[in-house]
């Protein structure tokens, strides 16, 4: 029979550890229901030594709680930044997605949502996070509702995630809808992390092969310059190597000018992006990238059909849905696209037919929604799509990984060749004058 390792909490909210050998893990959670504990983490182990030795080192590790003298002082006062900078992300979409299961595990299990609150801040080790749930549970305190309260933290928790909480709360299935909502922020840091997996690895090479190209234009190049002139004795270079020194000198003595000059072009980027014509206008390139465009279009697919999909399952109208998805879909030519769908079908019109007609969604993508809408199964069809563009992004990834290290490895090649090749040329000559 399989072990699994649990972490529970008791009545009082105190935390208990353990194992527990069941078929599955309903059961396991079953079994600490019936021992009053409310399971917050079940994990299948390997074997028992794995369990155990996991198990010891989750007991030894230390716990800050709110007011412990342990608590250094410089994470105060990181928190105190944290809380006053209105750029900063206070607190991190992995951290959210994890009280979100923690809270959907406590519902289910049936701790009342204040004491489920008040658990989850005394052991939260984020402290923006825990100051967060703590206000929450001032809120509930006070008479208010959940999404009443996560209103309050719009930084936190953003408009998908109140209005479904609030639909759950309409239809009475908090537990429910907060479920459906962890799994949707898993899915999204997923697919996230294939997306900076994909990008990763071509721009770590980009930066170390600057820095070797720089190296060689600021240390190399420059001292062949003054063997040529010793050598050669004023006579021309080659106009490849002329260039290559041309190159080597700007570097060498403007090296403050350029680095002014990339500062002043990535902040005109920045501004330009935050225009909206020029964030139409780069949303638009984006997709269009060679490689890379259509990897983030199918990204973009699964992430409007996951967020759709789970808003109409939690019971949130088309409409407020559409405009949801459309304010977190993350590129402006899609949010277009889906403004004008939302216009048509506030007008009467079925969700395919407009999707089709912005000529964004591929037409499969249509055509599996419209017959979805005609079975009365349109949030499940949408499941479907992001979870078929989903394995369309992994296997986008492998294929971009395969293609790019070759393309890479040429393009140095290119560069590095060029400049070999301009550093020989002259010496040949030399040889020739030699003899």
């Amino acid at each position: 029979m399989p072990r699994f390792s649990y972490t529970a909490l008791d009545a009082r909210g105190a935390e208990k550890t353990g194992l527990l050998d069941a078929p599955d893990v309903k059961q396991v959670a079953a079994i600490l229901r019936g021992q009053g504990l409310f399971p917050t983490e079940v994990a299948t182990a390997g074997t028992a030594e794995k369990v155990e030795r996991d198990l010891r080192a989750r007991l030894e590790k230390p716990v800050l709680r709110p007011g412990s003298t342990t608590e250094p002082s410089a994470a105060t006062h990181s928190l105190k930044l944290q809380l006053h900078l209105p750029f900063w992300r206070l607190v991190g979409a992995k951290e959210l997605a994890g009280f979100t299961r923690q809270l959907a595990t406590l519902l289910h299990a049936g701790m009342p949502l204040l004491r489920g609150l008040e658990v989850l801040a005394r052991q939260e080790r984020n402290q923006a996070l825990r100051r967060v749930v703590e206000a929450l549970a001032e809120a509930i305190k006070s008479g208010g509702t959940l999404s009443e309260a996560l209103a309050q933290h719009p930084r936190v928790f953003d408009r998908l995630y109140i209005n479904m909480v609030k639909a759950g709360e309409a239809g009475g299935m908090p537990d429910v809808v907060l479920d459906r909502l962890a799994r949707f922020q898993e899915k999204s840091l997923q697919l996230k992390g294939k997306i900076t997996t994909a990008m990763a690895y071509p721009l770590i090479v980009m930066t170390v092969a600057g820095f070797i190209l720089a190296g060689l234009l600021v240390f190399v190049v420059p001292k062949f310059n003054q063997i040529f002139a010793d050598l050669l004795k004023g006579a021309p270079l080659p106009p490849l190597t002329q260039l290559v020194l041309t190159i080597s000198d700007a570097v060498k003595n403007h090296y403050l000018v350029a680095l002014g000059v990339l500062a002043a072009l990535g902040l005109a980027g920045w501004a330009f992006r935050r225009t909206p014509g020029g964030a139409r206008l780069l949303d638009t390139w984006t997709v269009k990238l060679p490689l890379f465009g259509e990897l983030f279009l199918k990204a973009l697919i699964a992430r409007f059909a996951r967020t759709l999909g789970t808003l109409l399952s939690s019971g949130v109208p088309i409409l407020p849905a559409l405009l949801i998805t459309r304010d977190t879909c993350g590129n402006s030519r899609v949010a277009d696209a889906i403004t004008e769908v939302h216009d048509r079908v506030k007008e009467g019109a079925p969700v395919a037919r407009p999707l089709e007609a912005t000529a964004v969604f591929p037409p499969m993508v249509t055509s599996m929604i419209d017959v979805g809408e005609h079975t009365g199964q349109l949030p499940e069809m949408l499941g479907k799509v992001a979870d078929l563009y989903e394995d369309e992004v992994d296997n986008a990834v492998a294929g971009l990984n395969a293609l790019i290290e070759p393309i890479l490895i040429l393009f140095l090649a290119l560069i590095v060749g060029t400049i070999v090749i301009a550093l020989f040329l002259p010496i040949i000559r030399i040889v020739q004058l030699l003899t």
